[in-house]
């Protein structure tokens, strides 16, 4: 099931987004990090929240049958378009479903806001992850962004580039 998160999820949240993409917990899974980003966390408490209780934004998230989340998504509405960030879906639930799913709900969010598009960035060198993303039908936009990294999430092991990929929705 997938429903909007709340403030008591936000530690639970944490949890699973720094499973995921750091250390070597992440390494369980195929979205991992943790050679690009040397650290334990992508994310903390306080970041999320305020993530959470920015103008526009929420946090869905996957709960299996014990009601416990197994992913999320943050989703933030900028004018016409939704920002999807921080997909993520628990290490060793990976590649059931999840993901897919996340992003369907996402994109029916989208909709009710009436957003003509939703975009995101991802790190240039994760080939993987871009064309997992170009399958659910997002295109690079051409466009890229220097990667600033706050250390306590991660000392980069590389330079590192943001590509900017996007997807337009039929309304």
């Amino acid at each position: 099931m997938i429903a909007v998160a709340d403030e008591k999820d936000v530690a639970e949240i944490v949890q699973i987004v720094n499973l995921a993409y750091r250390g070597e917990s992440s390494k369980q899974g195929w979205t991992t990090e943790a050679d690009l980003l040397l650290g334990d966390k992508r994310t903390d408490e306080e970041s999320l929240l305020e993530l959470m209780q920015g103008p526009g934004s929420i946090f869905l998230k996957y709960l299996d049958e014990q009601n416990l989340i197994k992913g999320s998504v943050f989703l933030s509405k900028k004018e016409n378009g939704l920002y999807l960030g921080m997909l993520t879906v628990s290490p060793l639930e990976q590649a059931k479903g999840i993901g897919r799913q996340l992003m369907t709900a996402a994109e029916n969010y989208a909709r009710t806001q009436n957003c003509r598009v939703i975009f995101m960035r991802v790190i240039t060198v994760r080939k993987e992850l871009i064309e997992w993303y170009e399958k659910q039908g997002f295109r690079d936009t051409g466009l890229r962004e220097p990667v600033i990294f706050d250390t306590r999430f991660g000392i980069p092991t590389q330079e590192l580039e943001f590509m900017i990929l996007e997807k337009p929705l039929l309304m």
